[in-house]
């Protein structure tokens, strides 16, 4: 049996606010999509000075989220940065919600990543057209009203955790194979909360 994969769980809140940074979100974003990237690379993307991001770079790597790529840098005056953890990260609302500073930092974080996966999305649907049959008729977005418990929907979120995973692996497997024919990065954005109507 393989061992679980999970993403690294953020606990302390100084690294918790490091990421509120919303270039620092984007970086990071870029980064783990990309794999490996220097800071003028990303600076094109994100319409930065290289020396901006650069500098959120170190700070990414000084609280863990992001590291140098040795092994891509040629000639030593190029810094190449990849995510330090493959499988992401996460954090739990509840390790923070015992102080102000923490529930703030937890809230500015939040909306900062449902503020960047909205605007992935709106730049999706404004070029929709432009992927052609084959990708818009692939694309989805659901939306379920379940009635569930709360260990309901955390081994909901295990399931699909788990089912994204295999897909990326097989993604990874194939272009290692390289199969990379008609192969694109696919963003899949899943949301479990509870209201009442």
């Amino acid at each position: 049996m393989r061992p679980k994969r999970e993403p690294e769980q953020i606990t302390d809140l100084s690294r918790l606010k490091a990421l509120t940074s919303p270039l620092r979100m984007q970086l990071y974003r870029l980064l783990y999509a990309a794999g490996s990237a220097t800071a003028s690379q990303l600076a094109e993307q994100v319409g930065q000075a290289p020396s901006l991001v650069s500098y959120h770079l170190r700070k990414l790597a000084e609280h863990g989220f992001v590291t140098e790529a040795r092994d891509r840098s040629t000639d030593g005056r190029e810094r190449w940065w990849q995510v330090a953890y493959e499988e992401g990260w996460g954090f739990r609302d509840s390790d923070f919600a015992g102080t102000p500073e923490g529930a703030a930092a937890v809230g500015a974080l939040a909306r900062g990543i449902l503020d960047t996966r909205t605007a992935q999305y709106r730049a999706y649907l404004d070029q929709a057209a432009a992927w052609g049959k084959a990708w818009s008729d692939a694309a989805f977005s659901s939306e379920w009203v379940l009635d569930l418990t709360p260990a309901e929907l955390a081994e909901m979120s295990d399931e699909f955790a788990e089912l994204t995973r295999r897909w990326r692996d097989r993604g990874k497997a194939a272009q290692a194979d390289g199969d990379t024919e008609d192969r694109e990065h696919v963003s899949v954005h899943l949301y479990g909360f509870p209201f009442r109507p």
